[in-house]
């Protein structure tokens, strides 16, 4: 059985334990700290149970959310192997991505070759014979500060979500030695299959665990970085002729489906503290922006491809221009698609906004005036 305790007490405790500021609600009674002094783990849980039968939003977000969360992790995971089959098994795929590979770098503006440059130079030292380049040692930094930021944030459930993304992300770049890579056309590039980019999936992971570690103010600028970040990833390694645009294509995707699905499973302390939750005017605008603009580019690059398909055969120069561009727009709009849904995914399921009191009640409407 729960022991019974008044709403001022249960809040008070939940304070002490969850360390947020609900002064107002007064303090704990002598025999609750008392019980706590005695059980404080099963207090804890107590408080916690209380709170989900009083409000299930302290505890997990939404189930629309979590569904939600399913639903497009699902959703880009199949649209990274659709992608996969249509660029590897497909005459006009291998061909497309033959040209893209034999000049994408000549093709970049000035601006974005500064970008890209430092992270296309070779190796600069290994550790354990693992060789380390700018793009594997800035990811690292990245993900180091992610992980301090939810420990120092007392976030343990997040920390264990962040882990299994991660695991799942590792894993899937072994697919690179499953995955078939048929001969259709004899290309430059090198026959063996190339996908999932090992390079782009970690600058992903970094740019995400960054996202998840941040409070509520932080989350549109960490998006905006994180794509920013992958962005310049995912041109460097087709740019450094290392991998083809659906190598790339596939590691946003994945990594985008499986930080959706394990944002599904969000609770407890995952979550933002009871009392601070607030809709994110930066949140809304920029999650907004990020993925529209995605999607117009992504729509752009297919238009391009469209367009260019009578020349893939042909390896005409026209067509050639064509891919080039594409390649870029479609790299930017899935980096700024992703980014945008996990904005607007890791709000919804961080920071639920509940009518149940000091939890982040949104505003009433306006009563109307008889």
């Amino acid at each position: 059985m729960v022991p019974q305790a008044s709403p001022a007490s249960a809040w008070s405790a939940l304070e002490t334990i969850a360390d947020h500021p609900l002064r107002a609600l007064g303090s704990p009674a002598p025999a609750a700290r008392k019980r706590k002094a005695a059980a404080p783990d099963e207090h804890a849980a107590d408080i916690e149970r209380g709170l989900a039968r009083r409000d299930p939003l302290t505890v997990r977000p939404r189930v629309s959310s979590r569904v939600l969360c399913a639903v497009f992790g699902v959703l880009m995971i199949a649209i990274s192997f659709g992608a996969w089959w249509i660029a590897v098994r497909t005459e006009d795929g291998q061909s497309y991505e033959d040209m893209v590979f034999s000049g994408f770098h000549d093709s970049l503006p000035s601006w974005a070759s500064a970008l890209v440059a430092p992270f296309i130079s070779r190796n600069i030292t290994s550790i354990a014979g693992h060789p380390l380049n700018f793009t594997v040692i800035v990811s690292a930094l990245l993900i180091v500060v992610a992980a301090v930021v939810m420990l120092v944030r007392k976030r343990w459930w997040l920390v264990g979500q962040s882990a299994v993304f991660a695991a799942l992300c590792f894993a899937s770049t072994y697919l690179k030695g499953v995955l078939p890579r048929p001969f259709i056309i004899n290309t430059v590039s090198q026959p063996a299959n190339s996908a999932p980019s090992g390079h782009t999936m970690l600058a992903v992971v970094a740019g995400v665990l960054l996202l998840f570690a941040v409070p509520r103010g932080c989350r549109a600028w960490m998006a905006l970085v994180g794509a920013a970040y992958a962005l310049v990833i995912g041109l460097s390694v087709i740019a450094g002729a290392w991998h083809r645009p659906v190598d790339v294509v596939m590691s946003l995707l994945l990594a985008g489906g499986f930080a959706l699905l394990a944002m599904a499973f969000t609770r407890t302390s995952g979550m933002d503290a009871p009392g601070k939750r607030a809709s994110s005017p930066s949140v809304q605008i920029v999650g907004t922006v990020m993925i529209t603009a995605g999607v117009l580019c992504c729509c752009y690059a297919a238009y391009i491809m469209w367009q260019i398909e009578p020349g893939l055969s042909l390896s005409a120069s026209w067509a050639s221009v064509g891919a080039h561009v594409s390649t870029f727009a479609m790299i930017a709009g899935v980096s700024s698609l992703v980014f945008g849904m996990l904005l607007a995914m890791r709000q919804i399921t961080a920071s639920p906004l509940s009518r149940a009191g000091l939890v982040g009640a949104p505003p009433a409407p306006p009563k109307k005036k008889r």
